[in-house]
């Protein structure tokens, strides 16, 4: 007969299973840091960089960067800043899977909780192999966040392993709130201002991607639309950006994606 204290043992692991183990960090082209491991990322398979158009200063200047960092050489933390949309985490990915085509010994490791990084620079730093940590979509809620991000960068007292960069993507070149009103949980809203302020310069490279003209616009759509096989109405691509108030790669896409569903066809 089984053992009373075993069964409850067996029924608490059901309910609450031990984390997966850690992925091999040299055997996967990109993964995520989630509860202090390295999962691989599913389905890994970015966009080519000829496809990301437009953005061709920022381009060279990113691979360029990364290139370093795989080639084990100085390289730079990366903030890419700008409107939302125009393709600012599509280049990272790209940027690293274009290294990893031309057998660059590098990989991306998506990073959402920032209070993981510690650790995470202790598990990588001793691996033979260069890895870009991309946090997207940069925002803080307290000051606290910004100072201890910053205090990782530069100035704290272990350093970051030199075979791991950070590339951050934010809405804004600064990373702080444009009105002053929008820190009013703050104790003093200039040390915050300054706190996001100070986080924005420890980044060695700073990429700006700006709203698109409906050159630019059109473009992006043509060259999807040539990818994948399909004929389009550039007034039709007009309307549907102007109906969401917005001309980027990312409303460009969106516009590729129903006109594939309306000629049955799948991307």
């Amino acid at each position: 007969m089984t053992d009373p204290l075993d069964r409850i043992a067996a029924a608490l692991e059901r309910l609450s299973p031990p984390p997966p183990p850690a992925a091999d960090p040299l055997a996967h082209p990109a993964y995520v840091w989630r509860g202090n491991a390295l999962q691989p990322a599913r389905a890994f398979a970015p966009l080519p960089l000829a496809m990301l158009i437009g953005v061709e200063r920022q381009k060279t200047s990113l691979v360029a960067n990364l290139r370093h960092l795989a080639d084990r050489h100085a390289a730079q933390d990366v903030l890419l800043w700008g409107a939302r949309g125009t393709g600012k985490s599509a280049l990272v990915k790209s940027a690293v899977a274009s290294l990893q085509a031309e057998g660059g010994d590098i990989a991306l490791v998506e990073v959402s909780e920032l209070a993981g990084l510690p650790a995470l620079f202790a598990s990588l730093g001793p691996v033979d192999r260069a890895f870009v940590l991309f946090v997207d979509d940069l925002g803080f809620d307290v000051p606290a966040e910004a100072r201890t991000l910053r205090s990782m960068l530069e100035g704290g007292a272990e350093p970051r392993p030199a075979n791991v960069r950070l590339v951050v993507t934010a809405n804004r070149r600064h990373l702080a709130s444009r009105d002053i009103a929008e820190q009013e949980s703050a104790i003093n809203p200039r040390d915050s201002v300054d706190d996001h302020l100070a986080l924005a310069d420890r980044f060695g490279l700073s990429l700006g991607f700006h709203a698109l003209d409906q050159e630019g616009y059109l473009a992006i759509v043509a060259a999807y639309a040539k990818a994948n096989d399909l004929s389009f109405e550039p007034g039709d691509a007009i309307g549907w950006a102007t109906r969401r108030g917005s001309r980027s790669g990312r409303v460009a896409w969106q516009f590729i994606v129903d006109l594939a569903g309306h000629a049955g066809k799948p991307l």
